[in-house]
């Protein structure tokens, strides 16, 4: 079964004619320099797993030997995985690539391979024989996850990123600031926190006039609970991309500085949607911000920055003296180029400092800072758009990556939110828009699914959401084409038996359960 349940599906796969490696007590693990971090994670997985101490080998008395190679014609990635009844041999372009190729032998043991501790420490474990060469179809696979509207706890971020690298995903897009909470402290501006981490109480669904739940709700990240969970996903290859929503989704800092406001003085938002409170654009808003980037970027190593830029109302712009002033000053045409303008200043930042802008598909309202890569969400003309005009893109569209969009319409679903999105769906979605030449498809990085969540109050919620979705999405950005979801919906059941050795609570295939229907609430007979 585990060769036949592999999830993203290999690029190219075979089954040999020998019995297979069957691991024992002596068996070794050996890895040249450059794929040690795989042999570490991949000797503590399967050790805690069999029960089997799994020893270092010296060199060729390893019957499970990681190397780099990159003149293997692999490419970025990409790993060649062999197993017969002499060893398990895996070869990677670059370490990334050894990783997933432990990855993938993993799979190929029973489901019971990712428990925590050996059910049967007698058991018999055996990889069975077969030739595998793989490589991702897209460098950006990527997921969003929304910590913004409801806290995630440090320990199931860690969680979340061994999920993803579970499934080959490689980027975790944390969405960090909104109206409802800014989750990340910064030394110098500490009411971030201390304030703007915490509401008096949250909506409930999506009805008007909106219920509250009368909960407070709130919580942060440390610096070094940032600099763990980087160094975490850092050694799983997952990159972790910042989000600090700038000049709307800002109420939280507001509501701790209020300075930063147009308005009155603000608190923490309640309620979801669109709030009208928007950054001002003085110099020393601007100046308060390239303090909290300096921050950020001494946390998050990686290329990528995400200011947002979605969801701006212009009116309290249009009301402000400071603003309008701003506007003939700088000779703009209006409050949507206004925006560009803002952006613009921080993607000049961020370029100075070896870095890049990353942006929803808004920022391309009132002309594109120079730098600026752009997640089209809102449908796939702002990604077109970007590419069109030589500017990089990440997919992401609403009706095939809001993975808090309903999974059926079933009255049962417990986040009746959105269009439906099935598993199906997401499994089918093209990254590409058909509408892109040859050259401008070049420009998509790959894609991304969007974990939004209001409606999503505990780790359990986002569990339900995300998954099994999360599994066609990473086929969908790993696998070459073509895919048929009715060769695929086999390999996933197999494939949810993994899921529930590790104790994700996946909506099932069948559909939700009756005790789902409530907000929060997952969960299923096991």
């Amino acid at each position: 079964m585990p060769a036949d349940s592999l999830v993203p599906r290999p690029a190219e796969l075979s089954t040999g004619a020998y019995d297979g490696l069957v691991l024992t007590p002596s068996t070794r693990i050996d890895a040249d320099h450059t794929a040690r971090g795989a042999e570490m994670w991949l000797r503590t997985e399967l050790a805690a797993a069999t029960g089997l101490p799994l020893p270092r080998g010296d060199g060729q008395s390893a019957q499970i030997r990681l190397s780099v190679d990159r003149a293997a014609g692999l490419g970025s990635e990409g790993y060649r995985l062999i197993v017969d009844g002499e060893g398990a041999l895996v070869v990677g372009h670059d370490p990334a690539g050894v990783f997933y190729g432990a990855q993938t032998l993993r799979q190929l043991l029973p489901p019971a391979a990712y428990r925590r501790a050996p059910l049967d420490p007698e058991g018999r474990w055996t990889l069975p024989s077969v030739r595998i060469t793989d490589r991702p179809r897209f460098g950006w696979r990527g997921c969003m996850l929304d910590v913004g509207r409801h806290f995630m706890p440090k320990h199931d971020v860690l969680r979340f990123v061994d999920l993803l690298a579970l499934h080959k995903l490689n980027v975790l897009h944390l969405h960090l600031t909104d109206d409802q909470g800014w989750r990340l402290e910064i030394k110098r501006y500490p009411r971030l926190t201390e304030a703007g981490a915490w509401r008096t109480e949250s909506q409930v669904g999506a009805g008007s006039p909106p219920a509250f739940d009368g909960r407070p709700h709130g919580g942060f990240y440390t610096q070094d609970d940032i600099r763990e969970i980087v160094a975490y996903a850092a050694a799983r290859h997952v990159t972790v991309v910042p989000e600090i929503d700038v000049p709307g989704h800002s109420q939280a800092a507001i509501a701790a500085y209020p300075e930063l406001g147009e308005g009155e003085p603000v608190g923490v938002a309640r309620h979801w949607g669109i709030i009208g409170n928007v950054l001002n654009v003085t110099d020393t808003t601007l100046e308060f911000y390239r303090n909290v980037f300096d921050e950020v970027l001494d946390l998050f190593p990686g290329t990528y920055v995400c200011v947002g830029g979605d969801e701006c109302p212009k009116e309290q712009w249009r009301r402000s003296e400071t603003a309008q002033r701003r506007i003939r000053e700088e000779g703009l045409a209006g409050e949507e180029e206004l925006q560009s303008w803002f952006v613009r200043h921080f993607d000049g930042y961020f370029a100075e400092r070896g870095r890049r802008l990353l942006g929803w598909d808004e920022i391309l309202e009132g002309g594109l800072a120079p730098g600026a890569t752009v997640m089209s969400w809102r449908g796939t003309e702002g990604g077109i758009a970007a590419a069109r005009a030589g500017h990089d893109v990440v997919m992401c569209p609403t009706d095939t990556s809001y993975l808090d969009y309903r999974q059926s319409g079933d009255d049962g679903e417990p986040v009746p939110v959105g269009t439906v999105l099935t598993t199906a769906d997401v499994y089918a979605a093209e990254p590409v828009p058909a509408e892109l030449s040859e050259r401008e498809a070049r420009r998509v990085l790959g894609a991304q699914v969007n974990v939004w969540t209001e409606h999503m109050d505990t780790p359990r919620a986002v569990d339900y959401m995300v998954f099994p979705r999360l599994a066609a999405f990473a086929e969908a950005v790993w696998s070459p084409g073509p895919r048929e979801y009715g060769e695929f919906l086999p390999r996933l059941e197999g494939h949810l038996r993994r899921l529930d050795v590790l104790g994700v609570e996946y909506r099932p295939l069948s559909g939700p359960l009756p005790w789902q229907s409530r907000p929060g609430v997952a969960g299923r007979p096991r």
